[in-house]
């Protein structure tokens, strides 16, 4: 399914939590997104990290569309405008890097698809923005730290921010993050831990995104 740019942005920002996820296995990764929506959640990142990872997602995507309607799935660690044009053709609503990279930058804009690049610095933050990335990655988030985000934030606040990596489903955690200013967070293994995906435990994920998305929502009221 097809969402616009900013139906995208908007959801991601209003969600405050976007799942970070890769399995080889398609039947795993169906059973994680649904009850990632059964928790609430929205927008989902489906990382390209393994062999064939483009037609798992292929078919999680057409899946998705007619299981969990409203949820709006993307792509992450996309380093190159081919493989960014490829999961767009297979159904991304949003690319997200670790990186950034201008042409990856012009693919996306080209097809009104939301560009997340990685940033370890306010000059990349400036340069990807400049870019006409809306929203960017704080990227490696446990390195530079919620300091980082709200020294950004000062200077210029109309930045729209995205920390990944260190994320936790606990209080002090997000309201760390939150409070120092960003727009959402990416959270990646701590959402999912080894155990519950070898236990097929998958109310536990459901649990764990409604948990996490109530302490947003108490951070931001």
């Amino acid at each position: 399914m097809r969402f616009n740019k900013i139906q995208v942005l908007q959801t991601m920002q209003n969600t405050g939590i976007v799942p970070v996820f890769y399995h080889k296995d398609l039947e795993t990764a169906k059973n994680v997104v649904k009850a990632c929506y059964d928790g609430g959640i929205r927008a989902f990142e489906f990382t390209n990290r393994g062999e064939f990872a483009h037609e798992v997602f292929g078919e999680l995507s057409k899946w998705t569309a007619k299981e969990c309607p409203k949820m709006i799935l993307g792509v992450g660690t996309v380093v190159d405008a081919p493989t960014a044009a490829l999961f767009i053709q297979l159904g991304a609503n949003f690319v997200v890097s670790p990186l950034f990279n201008a042409e990856v930058a012009k693919v996306c804009n080209r097809r009104c698809v939301p560009y997340t690049p990685g940033c370890g610095s306010i000059t990349e933050i400036g340069n990807a923005q400049e870019a006409g990335c809306d929203l960017c990655k704080v990227f490696p988030g446990d390195v530079l730290g919620a300091n980082f985000v709200q020294g950004l934030t000062a200077p210029m606040p109309w930045s729209m921010i995205m920390v990944t990596g260190g994320v936790k489903p606990e209080e002090a955690n997000l309201k760390a993050w939150f409070n120092a200013g960003v727009t959402c967070v990416g959270m990646g293994s701590n959402l999912f831990p080894k155990e519950i995906l070898e236990k097929k435990e998958w109310t536990k994920i459901t649990e764990l995104c409604h948990n996490a998305l109530a302490i947003v929502e108490e951070v931001r009221n």
